[in-house]
């Protein structure tokens, strides 16, 4: 027996009328809220000292870290990274450093009491509160870091650093002293190499044949430091909701550097994994070249106890 189509009743059709109703002022609220971002409307109010003077900052330095690394952000507060009045003063001369953590997965529970503890002591975390701090959440990391960042201080540069490595700061600051002025700079230690197809392995990605026959990234800032100038990390900050992330934050950064016009700097002082700034040490101090040779690099990848408090 032929089945008749059903006939809509009033109800019904108002029902679809205000579905597609609703459709629509969503779509209408994103444009306008990607506008909104555009202009620079939706900064947040400015408590945090640098940006509340109104005075541009040179940097805005953002160190991951997790729940797991108490024990190295105190190891980096008592060398490299100032802390307490010192830290103010590094601000009251344009640098920005804040421990980037995100909330956990159960909000308010132990790990987010500890955390906010600690930052109501040392006043030296940046915390993205829409963002799930784990392992496999780590390449939108850097979607939430460099929008809120970029939202919150006024700088040239916002720096992606790893809570792993022992930084020259003052060489870092120098660098970017120098480089003022250079919209759309995409700065690091550019490189690409295989894709990893194979399920299990270290650096593993899911999305490998997203990446044609030759199974080759494309070339991109390795993720240990990287720097990124205003307006990248504004663009990344109006379009963070439609930016497609991958297994690894820094070829995902690479990805959406591939769609502007940055302009990729390639510094030999970024990439300590070849020129490991603590390996020449065993150098004497007389060796000739030795302090040239130091100077290549900004920073040394150290491995730190994890401590579980």
């Amino acid at each position: 027996m032929e089945q008749r189509p059903k006939v809509l009743t009033v109800e019904d059709k108002l029902m679809l009328l205000g579905c597609k109703d609703l459709e629509r002022r969503i779509v209408e609220a994103e444009m306008d809220l990607t506008l909104a971002k555009s202009q620079g409307y939706l900064k947040n109010q400015l408590l945090q000292s640098g940006s509340s003077s109104g005075k541009k900052l040179l940097a805005v330095i953002g160190v991951y870290t997790g729940f797991g690394s108490h024990l190295n952000r105190n190891v980096y507060r008592g060398s490299w990274m100032p802390k307490g009045d010192a830290l103010k003063k590094l601000e009251e001369r344009g640098v920005v450093i804040r421990f980037v953590i995100g909330r956990s997965a159960n909000r308010g529970d132990s790990l987010d009491r500890k955390i906010d503890a600690e930052n109501r002591e040392t006043k030296d975390f940046l915390i993205l509160e829409g963002h799930e701090e784990a392992q496999e959440e780590l390449p939108k990391k850097a979607k939430f870091f460099f929008s809120t960042a970029v939202q919150i201080w006024d700088a040239e540069f916002y720096v992606k650093v790893d809570d792993n490595i022992d930084l020259d700061l003052e060489g870092l600051i120098g660098l970017l002293d120098r480089s003022r002025g250079q919209e759309s700079a995409y700065i690091g230690c550019m490189k690409s190499g295989d894709v990893v197809t194979e399920e299990g392995r270290q650096w593993y990605e899911p999305e490998w044949w997203k990446f044609g026959d030759g199974k080759s990234y494309f070339r991109h800032a390795a993720g240990s430091i990287f720097v990124l100038s205003r307006n990248l990390a504004q663009y990344i900050n109006i379009n963070s909701a439609s930016l497609k992330t991958y297994a690894h934050d820094d070829t995902s950064v690479g990805s959406w550097m591939m769609g502007v016009r940055a302009t990729y700097k390639d510094d030999n002082r970024f990439c300590c994994s070849s020129i490991n700034r603590g390996s020449l040490n065993f150098f004497p101090p007389s060796w000739p070249g030795i302090e040239d040779l130091r100077d290549l690099c900004l920073f040394r990848i150290v491995f730190l106890a994890m401590a579980t408090t």
